[in-house]
């Protein structure tokens, strides 16, 4: 279902793969607070000022509780949902000593080690990660019987 109007929140097609959240307009919208924190981060005065307060740093910054709340817990999926951007939390990541690897394995709820043979080995299956609804497989179906009446 493609989207006509950017502001009112309908879905789009990209929405339906499991656990991407594509970075659009609307996104970029909802997430300056965040992004805008995240990359105050790259100044040293600013990390030690978050580093001593989080909680009142972070009321600096134009955000909602629900974003305040996930960037205190360091829940790194839902700063995505949110509005983050990957690029932007990796700074909140690399102030807290960790690297992109690191994060990117907490958010897929694996270890490190298990995170990167994951990779080396070419990433995530794309059996079961290519739609929520099973649209995808819909899809497949309706292909396949096509070429069969054609043959």
């Amino acid at each position: 279902m493609a989207r006509t109007n950017p502001i009112a929140g309908m879905a789009h097609d990209y929405d339906d793969i499991p656990g991407t959240f594509v970075f659009d307009a609307e996104k970029c919208r909802r997430g300056y607070g965040i992004n805008m924190f995240c990359m105050s981060l790259m100044k040293d005065e600013n990390r030690k000022a978050f580093r001593a307060d989080e909680a009142r740093y972070l009321g600096t910054f134009p955000m909602t509780q629900e974003q305040r709340e996930a960037l205190l817990r360091r829940d790194w999926n839902r700063m995505l949902e949110l509005g983050g951007n990957i690029y932007f939390t990796a700074k909140l990541g690399a102030t807290d000593g960790l690297s992109f690897q690191q994060v990117a394995a907490i958010m897929t709820g694996s270890t490190q080690q298990d995170y990167a043979e994951m990779m080396l080995k070419g990433g995530r299956s794309i059996e079961g990660n290519r739609s929520k609804s099973g649209n995808d497989k819909q899809a497949a179906r309706r292909v396949k019987t096509a070429g069969t009446k054609r043959g």
